[in-house]
């Protein structure tokens, strides 16, 4: 009996001893001050680094927009780009232009009418170095009105050549026509620009001057002319033939258009070159 209460002391007071050491029942200032000592130093406040690229105030997807306008070969454009990540942003592109031309001289037919631009398209615009302005941006028109259409007039005793045969139109019945060069056979059109100038600046800023180079796929011109009226006759002025329904005439222009279009058959591109101010600023 007496071995099992020596036992039980013993535990009671190791049990004792280890508690008082956990939580000692003065304060280790008190006792430091008791015993002339000095205090024992604060301990020091841990402080993480935070990342700055992984921060939570970097831009989350389509969280930041940006409009500009400007000028180029297709006319005054109108953009409008969307933030998606850090590398991209997504474009889209109006362009238009209305140009009248006159007295436009080809082959002889005096050429008055308009130059007709507009377009609309879309493109991902990629910087391979995100703080720096350079990108690539392949894209696409979905929507291409360009064209250029004419009145044709070909005045009395002037000459007119088709497909190298010359005529003289009748100075009692000028000829008159129509024509048409189309700039949209392939309808979207594939484009790819390169440039220098980001619309959403990835170093905070909110305005910029984007420039842009490159080219849209839009496929070989057509081209359309047609002699409405008028007599076309030799150079002394005889033997006068109505070039609307003369079958030679009309063989001889059908012979030349395809002159025309074979000229212009290496030309399945339309060049992109535009410049212009945007301004960006977060949805939320």
């Amino acid at each position: 009996m007496k071995y099992h209460v020596f036992c039980l002391t013993l535990a009671l007071v190791a049990t004792s001893s280890a508690l008082t050491a956990q939580f000692p029942s003065t304060p280790s200032y008190v006792a430091a001050a008791e015993n002339n000592l000095p205090p024992s130093p604060a301990p020091k406040a841990t402080f993480r680094a935070v990342n700055p690229s992984r921060s939570s105030l970097a831009p989350t997807p389509f969280s930041r927009i940006a409009v500009g306008g400007g000028l180029g070969i297709m006319g005054a454009n109108m953009q409008l780009a969307v933030y998606a990540n850090r590398y991209m942003n997504l474009r889209g592109t109006g362009n238009y232009f209305d140009y009248s031309v006159n007295n436009v001289n080809v082959s002889g037919f005096n050429l008055n009418g308009k130059l007709n631009f507009a377009t609309g398209g879309a493109s991902v615009d990629f910087y391979p170095f995100p703080r720096h302005g350079l990108r690539i941006s392949p894209g696409a028109l979905f929507y291409n009105q360009n064209n250029v259409n004419a009145n044709l007039t070909v005045a009395g005793g002037t000459k007119l050549t088709l497909n190298s045969i010359d005529y003289y139109a009748s100075a009692s019945s000028p000829i008159v026509g129509n024509g048409s060069i189309g700039l949209n056979s392939r309808n979207p059109a594939f484009s790819i620009t390169t440039g220098w100038g980001n619309m959403i600046s990835r170093k905070g800023g909110h305005w910029s001057a984007p420039f842009e180079i490159g080219a849209a796929m839009t496929g070989a011109p057509t081209v359309s002319v047609a002699l409405t009226s008028g007599q076309a006759c030799d150079a002394q002025g005889q033997n006068c033939v109505d070039v609307a329904t003369d079958p030679t005439v009309q063989s001889n222009l059908q012979a030349q258009i395809t002159k025309y279009r074979n000229d212009l058959n290496s030309f399945g591109f339309y060049p992109i070159i535009n410049f212009g101010i945007g301004y960006s600023f977060g949805l939320r």
